[in-house]
């Protein structure tokens, strides 16, 4: 009698590498520092606006 063992899937070489990597904080754009700025300016304005 002969005895077959079927051979497991290869593993895919990418998924391991995916793993390890891990996702980091992203930069704010540019439309988000416009608006900070934006921000900044009207404070400064009505700062100004409201001193003697």
């Amino acid at each position: 009698m002969k005895l077959t063992v079927k051979n497991p899937k290869p593993r895919n070489p990418f998924v391991a590498a995916s793993l390890r990597r891990v996702a980091g904080a992203h930069r704010s754009g540019t439309g988000a520092l416009r608006q900070q700025a934006g921000r900044e300016l009207q404070r400064e304005l009505s700062r100004l606006r409201k001193s003697p």
